[in-house]
């Protein structure tokens, strides 16, 4: 007959599962790294909109607002904006820091922003998918001319790279030999988010402010720098 000894050596077994990561805390980790898409991941889309009164609750304690667009599939953490009314305190730190654009940049987000308005009143397609060439055909109208045609191509290289960064384009993988094939980039919908109806109502005027010099990088939509990162 065994009998408990408690003297007797502990046997080393296969160690135990870590205690799974409550729901509310796996969402309000990820939309604090940066934008939830649905078709990323069904399951975590499907929690959080069951849970998006608490998230939304959660956040507010950050001074952040959840963004959620279920037609377009994306939900995001967006900073409150200041009060317009006199501050009578110290005011609170932001945890999303906004900046405003360099001009390059915000040009490209403004004509992707349209290009996609295009897109969609034109199919019925849901993504738009551009090469690097076409994305440079869209800048080279704006951008100054120079002899060099290179060194045009490297800006617009460092442009886009910024965008990626930023999360307004995600880069494909090619489909065939990838030294044979132009690199091709997904215009992310979040876009429509930080890039308004409003900035595109006006964006004539501002590309031929751009065009003219007379535009600077705080005429450009502002974002927040963390807010649309993958």
């Amino acid at each position: 007959m065994d009998t408990d000894d408690p003297t007797a050596p502990t046997r080393v077994g296969a160690p135990e599962a870590p205690a799974p990561v409550p729901e509310l805390s796996r969402l309000m980790v990820l939309l604090l790294k940066g934008v939830q898409y649905r078709d990323d991941d069904e399951a975590l889309w499907g929690s959080l909109l069951r849970l998006q009164s608490r998230v939304r609750e959660h956040a507010g304690v950050l001074l952040l607002d959840l963004v959620l667009d279920e037609a377009e599939g994306f939900a995001f953490l967006k900073g409150r904006p200041d009060p317009d009314e006199p501050e009578r305190g110290p005011r609170p730190p932001r945890l999303v820091a906004r900046r405003p654009l360099s001009y390059p940049v915000s040009l490209l987000l403004a004509l992707l922003r349209r290009r996609l308005a295009e897109f969609d009143g034109g199919g019925s397609e849901t993504r738009l998918v551009l090469t690097s060439d076409e994305i440079a055909e869209l800048l080279r109208v704006f951008l100054p001319d120079g002899p060099n045609e290179a060194k045009l191509l490297d800006q617009v290289d460092r442009i886009i790279s910024r965008v990626v960064e930023l999360g307004f384009l995600r880069p494909l993988k090619a489909a065939g030999r990838a030294d044979q094939e132009q690199p091709r980039f997904e215009v992310r919908r979040i876009l429509k988010a930080f890039v308004d109806a409003q900035w595109v109502s006006d964006f004539d005027a501002r590309l031929e402010a751009y065009r003219n010099g007379s535009a600077t990088a705080s005429s450009g939509p502002q974002i927040g720098e963390d807010a649309a990162r993958e």
